[in-house]
């Protein structure tokens, strides 16, 4: 839990995020909320009423403070969204639970943010149609059960065959990253697959999970991106969405170590990209800040 701090430390030292571009997240409204999930499960979760196997499954013991800093965090990913919708691109300093399905949670994930933010857009109708692109390294299997067969919101997931989850969804678009692939497998598969899919489905919102648990020396990854490898991935999907004119919202996704700081300098490369693409891309030139 400590990372989602050191990684707003590690941004400030860096310059990147300022008291000029820094956004705090409204309350989150439990009818967004429970637009997409499983009304009983949210007020159980919320009433600290959740079963043994279901806070083992999850892997974090309730508290009110993780009931406060749960709901935040996904209202953080609603305001991210409104916030690429009228600047072209933001990111959130947190998000990406995308092991929460509609009726339980899982993998250190109560609600899934991706899907919460992504059927939000749809019913306010702020957008038509929604990708989410996951290069995080495990599947992002319980947004995909939120979306099977949805027509405007399309889960798409770039992930470790060879990991967690051990039974995999197959709805959505799934493509398996070998396990050990370095940084030249690991961007040959995005740079082959992910124009095709921009293509084929004409988005006019993107969501982007920027896992950093595809670093070599994650714990829990299987993987092998350098720091180099991972910055060339986000700048590399940034870009594919913005050179097609697609607001884009990006999360941070998971990232495992028992160095905490290391842990947050991996997630501030997502940062470091947008802020990058920010100062030079021409579909966003025009603004003056990048909100966070």
């Amino acid at each position: 839990m400590h990372k989602f701090r050191l990684l707003a430390d590690t941004l400030r030292e860096q310059g990147i995020l300022t008291d000029d571009n820094q956004h705090t997240p409204e309350p989150l409204s439990l009818a967004v909320l429970m637009a997409a999930h499983d009304k009983q499960y949210v007020h159980r979760f919320i009433r600290g009423e959740l079963t043994a196997k279901e806070e083992k499954d999850i892997g974090l013991p309730w508290s009110e403070w993780l009931v406060e800093r749960t709901l935040r965090a996904v209202s953080g990913t609603i305001l991210t969204s409104q916030l690429a919708l009228q600047h072209g691109l933001a990111c959130h300093l947190a998000g990406g639970t995308h092991h929460a399905h509609p009726d339980r949670g899982a993998g250190f994930c109560i609600f899934n943010d991706l899907a919460v933010a992504a059927l939000n857009l749809i019913n306010t109708h702020k957008a038509k149609k929604v990708l989410i692109l996951d290069c995080d390294v495990h599947q992002g299997d319980g947004t995909i059960a939120f979306f099977p067969d949805h027509a405007n919101i399309v889960p798409v997931s770039w992930h470790c065959e060879e990991n967690y989850p051990n039974i995999k969804q197959t709805a959505g678009v799934n493509i398996a990253i070998p396990k050990g692939a370095d940084d030249q497998t690991y961007l040959d598969i995005l740079k082959r697959t992910l124009p095709d899919i921009l293509a084929q489905h004409q988005a006019d919102f993107v969501f982007y999970d920027a896992g950093a648990d595809v670093h070599q020396d994650d714990r829990l990854g299987h993987v092998k991106l350098s720091d180099q490898g991972m910055l060339a991935r986000d700048k590399y999907v940034i870009e594919s969405c913005l050179d097609m004119g697609i607001p884009t919202a990006c999360v941070i996704g998971g990232g495992y170590d028992r160095q905490e700081e290391q842990v947050a300098w991996r997630h501030s490369l997502l940062h470091q990209a947008a802020h990058q693409i920010w100062q030079t891309h021409s579909y966003i030139k025009h603004h003056k800040t990048l909100f966070y």
